[in-house]
């Protein structure tokens, strides 16, 4: 029986083939597994080479074995003589040698069973990683990763916000997964990628989970350097005292009270959010006020309950203008303050789209240079290394907000925070929203913060503060 069974796996194409895919992708994974252990980095595309692609082989050439013995054993039937062969091989048990062979079929099944459950765990985990949501599809996910990696939540896994726990969660990801998968081979994904996504998992079950926006944390000072476009950089300051809030006792005070969990916020808008038709707001006593936009269409549009994200829209995905960006290397020192007009020419230079990033770098360095070089030809003589800096850092934050194969530029994904990119607070806080008998939504920007200085140079508070 053994012997049959042997020379129907070594006597046909499709059980060698089998055995041969097993047998190798076996060895691969051993390799690479231990050369991982080893501290060999091959990126990402190594950990789905070796708990993705050669797993699946592995199981496909098992597969193959008994199928490839089904058939060879029903063409063996269809020979002369061969019509009592059985279909599938007979296990009579009560031979020693039977129970022998079972035995070792048994433990390699169960040995198979746990080289597959392996690296289906750990299949899991590199398509939970970071470097797998960011760089295997490189082309698509690069603005993101970028800016995930400088942000506050850089330390902050994808799969923690974009899945969380829980199972269900999990197959709906993989489930949109594949079908992003073939967006990525086919190239039919759109540029840019279009925001905000609708099927994110809601806040409470994401943010939450770190952040508590009800428990009262009182208020947060903030201080903004900017620079004008003067010749000497002038250095401006916005300081502001912000209300975060949260619940004091049994009342709802500053930004969190939005979501203050007595309460309810519901809004109809556009697809993107940005455009807001109709605000519905249920107390804690239970009254609904409703407030619209009467130029807004009465029908139509996505209602949504208010969460994080409808305020921290860009929580790990930020996207700087490209004026704060300036006023940043120019803050951090990255470029020379002392050079004239560099705030107003770095500005005018890198808020521009170039077909690509080492262009760009070329185009911002000769802008830069030339301009110094017409109009303060000493400082361009004398300064070539600090001009040289300065165009250096100007690339740099173009490289890191700016992806012109995607079609993402400075303006693209707008951040509501601080409604400088966008109205913000203002889409929802503006005097178009009335009730039905004509009372406005509350605008009174005292309810999340107070200006204690605005753009001033030297400002007063600065020094009462003792913060200069």
């Amino acid at each position: 029986m053994f012997r049959r069974f042997f020379a129907s796996i070594t006597h046909n194409a499709i059980s060698l083939i089998g055995t041969a895919l097993a047998i190798a992708s076996l060895v691969l994974i051993a390799s690479l597994f231990t050369m991982q252990q080893f501290g060999f980095e091959g990126g990402p595309y190594l950990g789905i080479l070796t708990f993705l692609i050669l797993p699946m082989i592995f199981a496909v050439g098992l597969i193959l074995i008994p199928v490839g013995a089904v058939l060879y054993r029903r063409k063996m039937r269809k020979r002369p003589g061969g019509e009592g062969m059985p279909l599938f091989p007979v296990f009579d048990l009560n031979l020693s040698h039977t129970r022998h062979w079972f035995l070792v079929f048994v433990a390699a099944t169960m040995v198979n069973i746990i080289i597959l459950a392996s690296a289906t765990y750990k299949g899991v985990e590199v398509m939970e990683s970071v470097e797998f949501c960011g760089m295997a599809c490189h082309s698509v996910m690069e603005p993101e990763h970028t800016a995930h990696a400088r942000s506050p939540h850089s330390r902050v896994a994808c799969a923690d916000c974009h899945i969380g726990p829980g199972a269900d969660w999990f197959v709906k990801s993989k489930l949109d997964g594949a079908w992003q998968l073939v967006s990525v081979a086919l190239d039919l994904y759109p540029r840019p990628v279009p925001t905000p996504l609708h099927d994110l998992r809601p806040a409470r079950d994401t943010c939450e989970q770190c952040h508590w926006p009800t428990k009262f944390v009182g208020e947060k000072l903030k201080v903004i350097k900017h620079y004008k476009d003067d010749e000497a950089n002038t250095e401006l300051t916005t300081a502001l005292l912000l209300k975060v809030g949260g619940t004091d006792g049994a009342v709802s005070h500053g930004i969190h009270w939005h979501v203050d969990p007595g309460m309810e916020i519901r809004y109809r808008s556009d697809e993107t959010r940005e455009d807001i038709y109709e605000v519905e707001y249920t107390g804690i006593d239970g009254t609904v006020t409703n407030y619209a936009d009467k130029r807004a269409p009465e029908e139509g549009g996505v209602w949504r309950t208010m969460d994080c994200v409808d305020c921290h829209n860009r929580p790990s995905h930020i996207y700087q203008p490209a004026a704060s960006e300036v006023d940043r290397v120019i803050r951090e020192g990255l470029i020379d303050r002392s050079l004239p007009f560099v705030k107003r020419e770095g500005l005018r230079i890198v808020d521009a789209e170039y077909p690509s990033h080492e262009e760009a770098r070329v185009v911002i360095d000769e802008e830069l240079m030339k301009f110094y070089a017409e109009n303060y030809p000493e400082i361009a003589a004398e300064n070539a290394d600090a001009i040289s800096a300065a165009a250096n850092a100007l690339g740099d934050i173009y490289s890191v907000n700016v992806f012109p194969q995607m079609q993402v530029w400075w303006d693209t994904y707008p951040n509501h925070i601080g409604h400088e990119q966008s109205p913000g607070c203002e889409r929802c806080h503006s005097k178009k929203m009335r009730t039905a008998d004509r009372k406005e939504i509350s605008r009174d920007c005292d309810t999340c913060h107070v200006l204690l200085a605005e753009e001033e140079e030297n400002p007063h508070i600065m020094t009462v503060l003792d913060l200069e």
